[in-house]
């Protein structure tokens, strides 16, 4: 192990509901829930004013509500946070080639092979500068620890929490782990933990006591020694650059379980056009498609099917993806739908090129089967060559009937309205939506106003951009 503290670890404090408060002037200071709103929602992060109520992450949002029924309750913004995510972490990647994104908010960085630190003084002023830069630059606190390990790094960082820093002494590690619980260490969860306690073992310190063997008997060999070693503050792991993704995938769980099987056909053509989104955004195309179904009893069912190339083309994915749902039984009902897709390769031309022809090939023969048999080609080539072939069929058609619903405004969600501007969801039902107008410069708390639905005046909007702490105007 190292013996100079030059592993950083950096988390970015309560993230989601920071960014909504730097966002949203009338929530500064307040309790911010953030997370899925419906009856199997979770909480995703709560702010340090909500954690007061005893609101933390993965609690259930029923709960959360019922600890503080007053806290402003929002819906995700995925897109607001990745863009502070990657101002966030290139600051970390101009301090070393070695940074190890572990969410879109937390990441290890080695000091040392960034040449900016080698010993306790020089890493003190890499941390405090990392987090007047991030503040500088977003408007939010970072916590960073500073440690000869990555597992020390992130206890401190821990500990440093909120908008802190804390840095520990290499050679001190044992004496500070020993009080310590045993939930402290990478690994150790609730099954872990308990069973742990039933053997007597409670603190890290207790786990050094016991002995290899006695943790190899009660946990197994590899769990044991990887433990033991833990416990003695013995972690070589480095820190490795971020790998590429392996595969791209979008679910969604479902308030009410869904019985419609033509709804069901519908979620799952939306969450294919929704992962296709994310797979060209990475510049990425990828070989293999996966439905994953929840249904109502809880069990969990996986279809995958392996196309002849690799495609980002949405009209594959989803016939791919629709293919698979038709070997899946779903009357009981649907709890969460998803579609990924693997075996992902960078974008070329020529895979979309080949697939394009394949799809014309096929089309142009079922044209000329249907004119044969005197049908109206134009209506029905698309299911026809739908029925006739098992490979996959580049096709603009999709045969997945569309209603009409009324518009839904996510809570926390950006609008734009044509007369007062940029504002965000406070909440809507009953066919109203109600809205507060002001931005991240706004100096006070924005008009509300009250609209109808499906107002066409109102559209979505995309987030606006931060106020970086240098920048942000005096409270009033």
């Amino acid at each position: 192990m190292r013996t100079a503290p030059t592993i950083l670890h950096l988390d970015m404090d309560a993230f989601y509901a920071s960014a909504e408060q730097a966002a949203k002037p009338s929530l500064r200071g307040k309790a911010v829930v953030v997370g899925g709103l419906g009856p199997r929602g979770v909480v995703a992060t709560a702010s340090y004013e909500a954690r007061k109520f005893g609101v933390h992450s993965a609690m259930p949002m029923g709960q959360a509500r019922r600890l503080a029924p007053n806290a402003a309750y929002l819906v995700p913004r995925f897109g607001l946070y990745r863009g502070i995510s990657e101002q966030v972490m290139a600051l970390l990647r101009e301090l070393s080639p070695l940074v190890e994104p572990l969410s879109l908010d937390e990441a290890f960085v080695d000091l040392e092979a960034g040449g900016v630190a080698d010993d306790q003084a020089s890493a003190l002023v890499v941390g405090e500068r990392l987090r007047a830069d991030i503040k500088a630059v977003t408007g939010l606190a970072g916590s960073v620890g500073l440690a000869a390990s990555k597992m020390l790094a992130k206890i401190a960082s821990e500990e440093a929490k909120p908008d802190g820093l804390r840095l520990i002494v290499p050679g001190t590690e044992r004496e500070l782990l020993a009080p310590m619980s045993v939930r402290t260490l990478p690994g150790v969860g609730p099954a872990t933990g308990d069973h742990l306690r039933r053997g007597g073992i409670t603190t890290v310190g207790e786990i050094a006591e016991a002995g290899e063997d006695e943790l190899v008997r009660l946990l197994g060999k590899s769990h044991g020694s990887a433990l033991y070693a833990m416990a003695l503050a013995r972690d070589e792991r480095p820190v490795v650059a971020e790998r590429e993704s392996k595969s791209v995938s979008v679910e969604d769980t479902y308030d009410v379980d869904i019985h419609d099987r033509v709804r069901v056909r519908g979620e799952v053509a939306r969450l294919a056009d929704r992962c296709v989104e994310r797979l060209r955004a990475a510049g990425h195309s990828g070989r293999t498609i996966v439905l994953k179904v929840r249904r109502f009893d809880f069990s969990t069912l996986t279809r995958s099917e392996t196309l002849r190339g690799p495609t980002d083309d949405p009209g594959v994915v989803r016939e791919a993806a629709a293919r698979l749902l038709e070997a899946v039984d779903t009357t009981g009902g649907v709890r969460l739908l998803g579609v990924g897709v693997t075996g992902l390769a960078d974008y070329t031309q020529e895979d979309l090129f080949a697939q394009a022809q394949a799809a014309e090939a096929l089309e142009a023969e079922a044209a000329e089967a249907l004119e044969a048999e005197g049908k109206p080609a134009g209506e029905t080539v698309a299911q026809a060559v739908g029925d006739a072939v098992e490979v996959p069929v580049v096709s603009a058609v999709s045969v997945v009937p569309v209603v009409a619903t009324e518009r839904r405004w996510a809570a926390g969600h950006d609008v734009r309205h044509a007369e007062f501007g940029h504002g965000w969801v406070q909440g809507s039902g009953l066919g109203r939506v109600t809205v507060r107008f002001e931005t991240p410069e706004s100096s006070v708390p924005g008009r509300v106003r009250t609209f109808r639905t499906d107002d066409p005046e109102l559209e979505p909007a995309e987030p606006l951009p931060l106020v970086a702490a240098s920048e942000e105007p005096e409270p009033q």
